[in-house]
């Protein structure tokens, strides 16, 4: 097959224009199609056609997700982390209407970590000599800029971690309120992502736990309480 040939998309099965290649590791795919995939992804290069497939399935049925999510918290600035409470779920985005762009919506369960990271770009600044030459002072002198970057570790098929930038502009002092702002988000992030996952584990485990029989206060019979804590006979709510 010659450089130049007719490509289609192995997704959709359209005739894929010029510079529109999307390569998996066993196929082609459109311009198109990768823009459904999730922000997120990673080694597109190395992922099958049948991963990418299951990928956009698990895209589509995000939409139904995306329709039901119910922001109850919102974290950040720049970028947000909102937060479904009630349902335990949440999404990263820097979209004003999030609801159109189909956010991966993740369950707290699925939070393996979160990082907070400063990172400092350094650029030296010189001076002109008596011959209009530019030359180093002595001692060197930096110009200093900060960035805050939070990284949050995912268990998903389809990505492992998804990585921000907090700021929108450089910092370029440490003491600044902008700074402590910033730190402040960061930390808050990480706090609210970290306390989440635990309480969603905690859960899974109380839910998984063997039951054990109870005597009910209120009719005094031997039972094990059902889903909502209430004693089988009389219904009552069980401690």
């Amino acid at each position: 097959m010659g450089l130049f040939d007719k490509k289609y998309c192995d997704i959709c099965g359209e005739k894929i224009g010029l510079l529109g290649n999307r390569k998996l590791e066993d196929g082609n795919m459109c311009k198109d199609c990768a823009a459904k995939l999730s922000p997120f992804t990673t080694d597109r290069r190395r992922t099958s056609l049948a991963e990418i497939k299951e990928h956009l399935a698990y895209r589509e049925a995000n939409k139904g997700e995306v329709a039901k999510f119910n922001v109850t918290r919102t974290l950040g600035d720049r970028t947000k982390v909102l937060l479904d409470e009630d349902n335990g779920k949440f999404i990263v985005t820097s979209a004003n209407r999030w609801q159109n762009e189909n956010p991966d919506v993740i369950s707290f369960s699925q939070v393996t970590g979160c990082q907070t990271e400063i990172r400092e770009s350094r650029s030296e600044i010189r001076r002109k000599d008596g011959q209009g030459n530019e030359v180093s002072y002595d001692p060197p002198r930096y110009d200093t800029d900060y960035d805050f970057y939070i990284t949050i570790h995912i268990n998903s098929p389809f990505f492992n971690e998804i990585e921000f930038k907090m700021n929108f502009s450089r910092i370029e002092d440490r003491n600044s309120v902008e700074f402590r702002e910033f730190d402040r988000q960061a930390n808050e992030i990480k706090q609210a992502l970290t306390q989440v996952r635990q309480n969603a584990r905690n859960n899974i485990a109380a839910a998984n736990a063997p039951k054990v029989s109870q005597t009910c206060p209120h009719c005094g019979a031997t039972t094990v309480p059902d889903a909502g804590g209430r004693c089988e006979y009389c219904g009552g709510a069980m401690a």
